[in-house]
């Protein structure tokens, strides 16, 4: 899951952003209106989390620019505008859900994960291929029954490649899903995410990865499983 932050007071923004990193999401931030802006035309995001008094372009304008796109990011509007006024006119704008300030940070995560879910994209809570089960809101991973102990970013790998089966990742897509815009583009660090699952997964393998293509959870795989990194799709 990818998120944008959209928070002037820096320190507040980066305490959040930490938070959501620690939960596997991607997260991506921004300090004013038109850094949010240029971020949203460059990077697809699954929630927005927006202050309302931006500077540089308006919480509430930047709320109207996102609701108009086509396959829109969800937008969670965290304000210390927390009158019941507030929260109407909030929701007029069409902020899918309104949280004031000061709030409970476990209730952010459930209230930005329930969004996700509510994307006309998205699917299913509990995500079901090759044997494998996975639950993102109660961090639960299983094979065959068997419960998997998975680091925050691999438990965030095999989600983004059970959310696309059975359909492949590039190591592209993996970056931009599950790291975020700092993420060095010529790291291997996907490559070596992607050994420790196949390691903590056992046999028979079930993530394959196709030259050139990306990686995917075969449900089935046959002959050997080739482990070389991804290429560009």
């Amino acid at each position: 899951m990818r998120v944008l932050v959209v928070e002037d007071a820096r320190s507040l923004a980066d305490v959040v952003a930490e938070g959501l990193r620690d939960q596997g999401m991607a997260v991506d931030l921004a300090y004013d209106g038109l850094e949010a802006a240029a971020k949203l035309d460059l990077n697809a995001y699954d929630v927005v989390v927006l202050d309302r008094d931006l500077p540089g372009i308006h919480g509430d304008a930047l709320c109207q620019m996102i609701t108009a796109r086509d396959g829109r990011a969800m937008v969670l509007m965290l304000t210390a505008a927390g009158a019941p006024g507030d929260r109407v006119s909030g929701l007029t704008l069409g902020a899918d859900d309104y949280l004031a300030k000061p709030f409970h940070f476990p209730e952010l995560t459930l209230r930005i994960r329930s969004l996700a879910r509510r994307r006309p994209t998205a699917r299913a809570r509990t995500l079901h291929a090759a044997g494998l089960e996975l639950d993102p809101v109660r961090r639960t991973a299983l094979r065959e029954g068997r419960p998997l102990e998975l680091s925050v970013k691999e438990f965030a790998v095999l989600e983004s490649l059970l959310r696309a089966s059975p359909g492949f990742l590039s190591t592209e897509d993996l970056l931009e899903q599950v790291w975020d815009e700092n993420a060095d583009p010529f790291t291997n660090t996907v490559t070596v995410t992607i050994g420790r699952l196949r390691r903590k997964l056992g046999g028979p393998p079930v993530i394959t990865t196709t030259p050139g293509v990306g990686y995917r959870i075969a449900e089935a795989p046959t002959g050997r499983s080739d482990s070389a990194p991804a290429g560009t799709s």
